[in-house]
């Protein structure tokens, strides 16, 4: 057994000096090859003079058939994911937290200048029905889940970077894990309450003459006594319902697709309408690069709406006397109505005028 032990290291030693089997010395290496100081690099590794072509082989993914049942993880590297993680910790994150902390400063900023806007005439202690029972669900439902999933969602984009601080570790994967969860299925009411106030009011939304002239003065809000006509809703709030509506319909593609992954090409097919018109986008995209468009996008989206509603939620609330009662109770002061809405109040009255002068059938 020792005489065997002694070949056995004898033959190991033999095979060490000649090198890896199936590989060139030092002195044999083909050109190109890295080499190290007295010696080969193990395993014929091509070291710092790595050949380009081969990792942009790598890059480009395993050619021909994957035998695996995940075909997307025949990509080892994909390039794409740097750039789609840059975007999304870098520009997106950043100009998010700028655009969100901006509507706040102007907000406050407007209120220290300005004040709560008053009922310059004061309240007449008669009441008009603004919104019907129906129309302040859906504007609730919508409300209430949009402002779940924008905290929800905040917490994803920016959470790890302050949360686990303050509330350790495992309280914040607990909380992020359920946040998840909720904002997965809260998306639904979501969707639904946009149906509802779509179906409601978008034909007291479209544009009219008066939205001109509404703009044109501020909307009344910058100066006492300037009080534009207007009817159902101000251009003011028709630019809030469209943003809701657009930008929830554009979050709803979007998260949908990040709901069923791998399953659209959403944006491949979006690129191809815009080309059309001379944008010149790529249409080759791979499912994983729709994925990364999908939350860029979504996250964008959500960051802009969270801005536009905050000034919405000011306006309805502390922003202006008499405002949340449209949506509180439903019903509103008289000279509130006829101060912002003046259109629509005398449209009510004389409806109701002329239901109180029919003549009974007899």
């Amino acid at each position: 057994m020792r005489t065997i032990g002694i070949l056995c290291t004898a033959l190991l030693v033999l095979l060490l000096s000649l090198g890896p089997v199936g590989t060139a010395s030092a002195q044999e290496a083909p050109a190109g090859a890295a080499t190290e100081s007295g010696g080969f690099v193990p395993g014929g590794a091509l070291g710092n003079q790595s050949d380009s072509e081969f990792w942009r082989m790598i890059r480009q993914g395993a050619q021909g058939n994957v035998s695996i049942p995940d075909k997307k993880a025949g990509i080892l590297i994909q390039s794409e994911g740097e750039s789609w993680r840059a975007l999304r910790n870098g520009p997106l994150s950043t100009a998010g937290i700028w655009v969100m902390l901006g509507m706040v400063v102007l907000l406050a900023l407007f209120f220290a200048l300005r004040g709560r806007i008053k009922i310059e005439h004061g309240r007449s202690g008669r009441l008009i029905e603004r919104f019907n029972l129906i129309e302040r669900i859906g504007h609730w439902l919508t409300a209430v889940s949009f402002i779940i999933l924008a905290i929800t969602g905040l917490n994803i984009l920016y959470g790890r970077y302050v949360l686990p601080q303050v509330i350790g570790k495992e309280a914040f994967s607990t909380i992020s894990q359920a946040g998840k969860w909720v904002h997965d299925y809260v998306a639904f009411a979501f969707m639904a309450g946009l149906a509802m106030i779509f179906v409601l009011w978008v034909v007291h939304n479209l544009p009219s003459r008066h939205d001109l002239i509404w703009l044109a003065k501020g909307g009344g809000l910058f100066s006492k006594g300037s009080h534009p006509s207007s009817r159902k809703f101000n251009a003011g709030q028709k630019i809030v319902f469209w943003v809701t509506i657009l930008g929830g319909l554009s979050l709803s593609l979007s998260g949908w697709v990040l709901l069923d992954p791998f399953q659209y090409a959403m944006f491949a097919k979006t690129f191809q309408f815009l080309n059309i018109f001379g944008f010149n986008l790529p249409t080759e995209i791979t499912v994983v690069q729709e994925q990364q468009l999908a939350q860029l996008w979504h996250g964008a989206i959500s960051l802009f709406m969270i801005a536009v509603i905050l000034a919405h939620i000011y306006i309805g609330s502390m922003g202006m006397e008499g405002a949340f009662a449209a949506m509180g109770s439903g019903k509103v002061d008289v000279n509130w109505a006829r101060e912002h809405h003046d259109l629509w109040l005398e449209e009510v009255e004389k409806a109701a005028a002329d239901e109180a002068t029919k003549v009974p059938a007899e």
